[in-house]
């Protein structure tokens, strides 16, 4: 995953939408952490890994996927309020863990939790890690997410034109 493209792509939006919205002047980190506590909690509710109570199943991938790029969109965006852009490296574990994903949702809720209280490149770099860990866990390849993000990230421009 070029995360590098991805963080420039974000920027552009994150600057249309400050400037549509009159809030140059504003730290938006909390509001885009909340933001991303609710992705989360959406992702997790199209997955029903933790509705023991259902027999219903899990939404399909691709809607699994749209859901889970919209919390990319917010940490890429996160970065890039605290100036984490350039200094972002990904170092993946891949499938390092034997967790279950209702375990990794909630290790991704605390590494946020923790990123709010105290922001660091590290706090920053875990939210980031522990994110992908669970995309992988959901059976989503880097390239899946790209593709998917460069999608949303067209619809969340043509979004902001239209007034979204």
């Amino acid at each position: 995953m070029n995360v590098s493209v991805l963080f420039e792509m974000q920027r552009e939006l994150d600057a249309k939408i400050r400037h549509q919205h009159s809030l140059e002047h504003e730290n938006l980190a909390q509001r885009k952490t909340l933001a991303l506590l609710v992705e989360l909690g959406e992702l997790a509710n199209e997955t029903r890994c933790f509705k023991f109570w259902s027999t219903k199943a899990p939404s399909d991938k691709q809607v699994i996927l749209e859901e889970y790029v919209d919390g990319i969109h917010f940490i890429l965006s996160l970065g890039i309020e605290y100036q984490y852009e350039k200094q972002t490296v990904l170092d993946l574990k891949s499938g390092s863990r034997d967790v279950t994903l209702t375990h990794q949702f909630l290790m991704v809720y605390d590494s946020i939790s923790l990123f709010d209280k105290q922001p660091s490149l590290n706090s920053y770099l875990t939210v980031f890690g522990e994110y992908l860990y669970l995309g992988e866990m959901l059976g989503f390849t880097a390239e899946d997410v790209e593709k998917a993000y460069l999608l949303k990230n067209e619809i969340n421009h043509e979004r902001q034109q239209k007034g979204y």
